[in-house]
């Protein structure tokens, strides 16, 4: 027994000057914080980088679906319900799980390492410039994964008003939701720099959170800093099974929305969108479409093998640009286009069109409705275009000015309706109403500066 007790002990206190060396280097008072930068940067960038292939991949089969619904079915309202409501709508919006996945992978990660701890310890002296300290990072950091799991973490604080201030700059954190609108955006506008644009306006909304708070902290909810005392965790070996449990427990959540919410949201955005249909149309659509469709069989008939296939691309892509001006038409004189265009003098500033500010709008039901609505708005799914939803955003005249200025807002405006509601709970209606007053406020003055400076400085 007593030298199973040395090995014990021996093995302990070697595990215990593992850590403290370890500690050395990334809880170092100069290196540490650039270190934890880095590994946040780096889990953007494996974010998007290794997401891109499984992504595709979804997005092809979301494509191949959508043309097979499509051709099997009649032109009408049930064909346009299911192809443009409910592939383009969730579709748009599912083939973003490969990205949710590795995000939540890394953060198991960190948590299961001990790493997240540390973070909590390297934040802390930032987190005093705003009256609070690294115990409030925690929920913080959580907020990247869902704000609702975070906000509910901030009862652990002992100081109600260092609780309310947590909740309160909780969701300036990019949830998950939000990540499949940064991820369409930056990779239509942004190309090979995709992964660094997001990883910036993450960074964004860890910079603004920390100002709002210390203007919260002089002004709103004036207190003295309390004392933070946390005991750090050892290093531990991540068992491949714990993380994947993990990962795969928080995707659920995301899963679950698009059978109900994003579905649901989907299906109500096409219905505004397509009718009243009784408002006659500028041109005749149809009749364009068989003369585009003649033309091209007249000349194939009399052409060789490779200018045959010239001419059938041709022809299809013809097709298809008539069918988005049509359906650009429909949507214009739809339920969805009169608010559409009753709203625009709002987001036009800010570069944003009336169909983005649409998409806006409903993403208070779930951030993921973003996309989806964009989706069915722009019918992404009658194209089996690979990027479909961001080639569509292009060709409506978006810049990537503009796109970063519509996700700096979504990074910033009004929480969910799931988050709204915990901040009641957990809070009060009064700063329930004044989290959603001041977080729009915010973001459309965040928006309003980037998209007119921008221009001043001559990007588009």
């Amino acid at each position: 027994a007593g030298i199973i007790r040395e090995v014990q002990s021996a093995t302990i206190q070697q595990r215990v000057d593992i850590s403290r060396n370890i500690d050395l280097v990334l809880t170092h008072r100069l290196f540490g914080f650039p270190i934890f930068i880095f590994f946040i940067w780096t889990m953007f960038q494996l974010t998007f980088t290794l997401g891109e292939y499984p992504v595709q991949w979804l997005g092809a089969g979301v494509d191949g679906l959508s043309g097979a619904v499509g051709a099997a079915l009649p032109e009408g309202i049930l064909r346009s319900l299911l192809v443009d409501g409910v592939v383009a709508g969730v579709g748009s919006v599912i083939k973003f799980l490969p990205n949710i996945l590795i995000l939540f992978f890394c953060i198991a990660l960190f948590e299961d390492t001990g790493y997240m701890a540390r973070s909590a310890f390297l934040m802390d002296r930032i987190m005093h410039l705003i009256g609070l300290h690294g115990k409030s990072f925690i929920p913080m950091l959580m907020g990247f994964g869902c704000n609702v799991p975070a906000i509910m973490a901030a009862r652990t604080l002992e100081s109600e008003k260092d609780r309310i201030l947590t909740i309160l700059i909780t969701p300036f954190m990019s949830c998950s939701a939000k990540l499949p609108v940064y991820v369409v955006l930056a990779g239509a506008f942004f190309g090979a720099r995709a992964g660094t644009v997001i990883f910036g306006i993450y960074l964004l909304g860890v910079v603004l959170s920390i100002l709002t708070g210390r203007i919260f902290r002089s002004t709103l909810l004036k207190g003295a800093d309390a004392p933070f005392v946390m005991e750090l965790p050892p290093y531990r070996m991540p068992m491949a099974k714990s993380l994947l449990i993990h990962m795969w427990d928080r995707s659920k959540l995301f899963l679950l929305k698009m059978g109900q919410v994003i579905l649901v949201g989907s299906i109500v955005i096409w219905g505004l969108s397509n009718f009243p249909r009784d408002v006659a149309p500028s041109r005749d659509y149809a009749a364009e479409t068989g003369r585009i469709t003649a033309t091209a069989d007249s000349q194939m008939a009399t052409a060789d093998g490779s200018e045959r296939r010239r001419i059938e691309e041709q022809a299809e892509q013809a097709v298809r640009d008539l069918r988005r001006e049509q359906k650009t038409e429909q949507t214009r004189h739809s339920y969805i286009g009169r608010i559409g265009r009753f709203i625009a003098p709002v987001f036009a500033p800010l570069g944003i069109d009336w169909q983005g500010g649409v998409a806006l709008i409903s993403g208070f039901v779930a951030k993921e409705i973003v996309v989806s609505t964009l989706g069915v708005l722009h019918a992404a799914g009658e194209s089996d275009e690979e990027g479909a939803l961001g080639q569509a955003l292009i060709a409506t005249g978006m810049t990537p000015l503009s796109a970063l200025s519509m996700m700096v807002f979504v990074l910033l405006y009004l929480p969910c309706l799931a988050t709204t509601a915990v901040i009641r709970r957990e809070t009060s209606t009064r700063w329930m109403l004044f989290s959603i007053g001041y977080s729009t406020a915010m973001a459309w003055g965040m928006a309003f500066v980037v998209y007119q400076i921008g221009r001043l400085l001559g990007f588009s």
